[in-house]
């Protein structure tokens, strides 16, 4: 069972710890680690998206960030964002490879597989520039069914008019492109 940090508004650890069901049963706000890995191409940003697996509980078969997974009770953003990246695409990050993009939170409910899930997030951010080949990955196929590079501005436009393929969230995107705005 995966225990996790719950976190108050601000992301700060309150000291109790609960287990990842109880969180979504409950919409218990705790922390999460995302990467956004990208490329520049003629001008453009290409970021790498990963199709979750269909037998995921939230989202499965959409395109999402790059790589991303619940912080275990005690660990570090950072930390946690390297080992999700090693575990699920095999990119085997330094920490001086990752730059922090920024924090957001991210709260929905849905229905998944016909059960109710309440998701209630604060987001790490991290991003990541490394050359990458797709084909030399080595893809956790019980979390990964496969990644792809997109055009950013496709993702972007996506996600404002339609939702049946990609779920990254707008608030996750945008701490993306001001990151790369304030990097440029």
């Amino acid at each position: 069972m995966e225990y996790i940090d719950v976190c108050d508004e601000s992301g700060q650890p309150t000291g109790e710890i609960v287990d990842r069901d109880t969180a979504h049963k409950n919409g218990i706000l705790h922390r999460t680690s995302h990467v956004w890995v990208i490329r520049e191409r003629d001008g453009r940003y290409d970021v790498l998206l990963q199709k979750r697996s269909s037998d995921k509980e939230s989202f499965p078969g959409m395109y999402d960030a790059s790589s991303a997974g619940h912080i275990p009770a005690g660990s570090d953003p950072l930390l946690s964002v390297i080992r999700e990246m090693g575990e699920e695409i095999g990119i085997h990050a330094n920490p001086d490879e990752l730059s922090f993009a920024g924090t957001f939170q991210c709260s929905y409910e849905e229905r998944f597989h016909g059960e109710p899930f309440r998701d209630n997030e604060i987001r790490y951010a991290y991003v990541y520039r490394e050359p990458v080949e797709t084909e030399k990955l080595t893809l956790q196929k019980s979390e990964v069914d496969e990644v792809r590079w997109f055009p950013l501005d496709e993702i972007a436009e996506e996600i404002q008019t339609r939702h049946d393929r990609i779920c990254v969230s707008w608030q996750g995107l945008s701490v993306l492109i001001d990151y790369l705005e304030r990097e440029a």
